[in-house]
C-alpha cells in the first residue's frame, strides 16, 4: 500500500478494501462520502483470472471468481452511485475472453460476460441521470496476472507470445498503458455520445 501511495503521489487517496466483501465496499463508500467530494468517473476494475476444468471445479473456485468479478462490480457501483454526479460515467472492465470460448476459462469468461451485460442494462437504468456506462474488453495484456493468476511459466509465456504473434493481427499482447488510454477515452468528453458499448482493445484478436 505504501508503494502505491509513493507511485501515485500526494494528490491521491488510496483506500484498501476486499471488494468481494460488501461490508468493505460500503465502508469504502463511507470514506469517500466523508470527503464531501463527488465521483466524476468510476472505473470498476477488480478481477481475478484462474484456469478451471469443469469436472474438477470446486464451489470455492466458483465463488471466488464470481464474488470478485461480478458481485464486487455490482455492489461497488451500487455503493458509489449516490456519490456520483449526474452526467458522470462508469467504465466496467470486462474481457475478450467472454467472446472467445478459451480453453479452461469457463468461470472467468462467464463472469466477464456478466460484466459486459451490466453495461447494457445500467446505461438504460441510469439514463435519467445522464450517467454513461461502458465496458472495456482488453485482450491479452502484459500484467502480473498472467503468472500469479493463470500460473504461466516463463517457458509457457514465451510460447504464448509466439501464438499471439500469428493469432492477433497486431502481432503481440497489449501493454497496460494501452488499455489505460482506452479507459481514459471512454471517461473523457470525447466519448460523450458513447454509451452501453463494449470497446475491445485487443489488437484485433476477436475481430477476425
Amino acid at each position: 500500500l505504501d508503494r502505491v501511495k509513493e507511485e501515485l503521489g500526494e494528490a491521491v487517496t488510496v483506500i484498501q478494501a476486499d471488494l468481494s466483501k460488501v461490508i468493505q465496499i460500503q465502508a469504502m463508500a463511507k470514506t469517500i462520502q466523508n470527503t464531501g467530494l463527488q465521483i466524476d468517473v468510476l472505473f470498476a476494475n477488480a478481477g481475478i483470472a484462474e484456469n478451471n476444468e469443469i469436472l474438477s471445479t470446486s464451489e470455492e473456485q466458483f465463488d471466488a471468481t464470481f464474488d470478485t468479478n461480478v458481485k464486487a462490480v455490482f455492489f461497488t457501483v451500487q455503493a458509489m452511485l449516490p456519490l456520483m454526479r449526474d452526467g458522470g460515467n462508469i467504465i466496467l472492465n470486462a474481457s475478450v475472453a467472454s467472446n472467445k470460448g478459451m480453453n479452461f476459462l469457463s468461470l472467468y469468461s462467464a463472469s466477464k460476460a456478466a460484466v459486459r451485460s451490466f453495461a447494457r442494462t445500467w446505461c438504460n437504468d441510469l439514463k435519467e441521470r445522464k450517467i454513461r456506462v461502458n465496458a472495456i474488453s482488453p485482450g491479452v495484456t502484459a500484467t502480473p496476472i498472467l503468472k500469479t493468476g493463470l500460473k504461466m511459466s516463463d517457458e509457457y509465456l514465451e510460447e504464448f507470445k509466439t501464438f499471439l504473434a500469428t493469432a492477433v493481427p497486431t502481432g503481440r499482447m497489449a501493454d497496460a498503458e494501452e488499455i489505460a488510454n482506452a479507459v481514459c477515452f471512454l471517461a473523457s468528453d470525447q466519448a460523450s455520445f458513447v454509451n452501453g458499448i463494449e470497446l475491445c482493445v485487443d489488437g484485433g484478436f476477436t475481430q477476425i
